[in-house]
């Protein structure tokens, strides 16, 4: 019978694990902010990693941006220590290069979720006293 996870799942999700904590509390640059690490793709031969981050802020953000591309590029130039850090956290002999890129799977549910609401409506399908008048036979005796 297969394991559920592989070695290589099980290294991503780690490594996704102590770069959220490392860039938090060791990357002291500024224009990094507030960094989510959303998830961690590593190549089957551990020579890559591709993280992916989104990045906390109030105005709607895209690849594009100047504030994802100034972070995205810090991130970059900072994973060497980074990769470093992660292999003696980890304890691997071989540790993948680091490669950061922005995470756009939030704006496009967003943007879905809003599509879908412009579809439908913001109206429940379903009532809720009626909904739970149904559950409760006691109630239409």
């Amino acid at each position: 019978m297969p394991r559920e996870f592989s070695r290589i799942d099980r290294i991503g999700d780690q490594m996704q694990r102590e770069l959220a904590q490392l860039i938090q509390r060791e990357v002291k640059d500024p224009r990094v902010g507030m960094v989510t690490v959303n998830a961690v793709k590593v190549s089957r031969d551990l020579g890559y990693a591709d993280i992916y981050v989104s990045l906390l802020s109030t105005e709607e953000l895209t690849g594009e941006s100047p504030e994802v591309q100034e972070s995205i590029s810090v991130l970059n130039k900072a994973s060497g220590f980074l990769r470093g850090q992660v292999g003696r956290a980890m304890k691997l002999r071989v540790v993948p290069q680091l490669r950061f890129h922005f995470d756009t799977l939030q704006g496009y549910s967003r943007k879905m979720d809003s599509l879908i609401r412009e579809a439908v409506g913001d109206t429940p399908a379903v009532d809720r006293a009626e909904d739970e008048d149904q559950d409760n036979p006691e109630r239409n005796a």
